[in-house]
């Protein structure tokens, strides 16, 4: 159980993260877009924008559910263990298949920021716009990653407990 509860734990704190990045960023934007003058700021403010509030949504949306998918996964595995096959490890195998849709978008938006800001670079609003999109992407790509690699560790998790339920229905 201590192994779901760090998952739960480190998805939780992750999501903070994500907050806090967006956050900082809206907080950011705003300075850039109000505040100084010159169209680079105000191509570079719109992505940040957008963005966090990607964020701030995806981060709040897994601070709130976190405590009680964890709750969820101890209370199958105390009451139903053959649950974890069933409905946590397909879950999961979902979740895992979406970060392959999420890195894919993630790698697009940042090729499309560093295309904007090279090849329009006489340009400040699209250089702007482009380092925005970079930035932000790779803020986004770079938390995923590591969720990613916690989701792959979460499963493997699940995958022996299974096993071990199996087992002991065996004998």
């Amino acid at each position: 159980m201590e192994v779901i509860k760090n998952y739960f734990n480190a998805e939780k704190a992750e999501s903070l993260l994500f907050m806090g990045f967006g956050i900082f960023a809206i907080i950011l934007s705003v300075y850039f877009f109000f505040y100084l003058k010159d169209r680079f700021w105000k191509g570079l403010a719109i992505p940040l924008v957008f963005f966090s509030i990607v964020q701030i949504v995806i981060g709040t949306t897994i601070f709130t559910r976190s405590p009680k998918d964890n709750s969820r996964v101890e209370n199958v595995l105390k009451y139903e263990p053959q649950k974890i096959q069933t409905e946590e490890i397909p879950r999961m195998e979902k979740v895992m298949k979406n970060f392959v849709y999420y890195r894919y978008f993630e790698i697009s938006m940042i090729l499309l920021g560093v295309v904007l800001m090279f090849s329009l670079s006489n340009y400040g609003f699209w250089k702007g716009f482009g380092l925005g999109l970079f930035i932000q992407c790779a803020v986004l790509l770079s938390l995923d990653f590591f969720a990613e690699k916690r989701g792959h560790f979460y499963i493997e998790h699940l995958q022996t407990i299974n096993q071990k339920i199996q087992n002991n229905d065996k004998q």
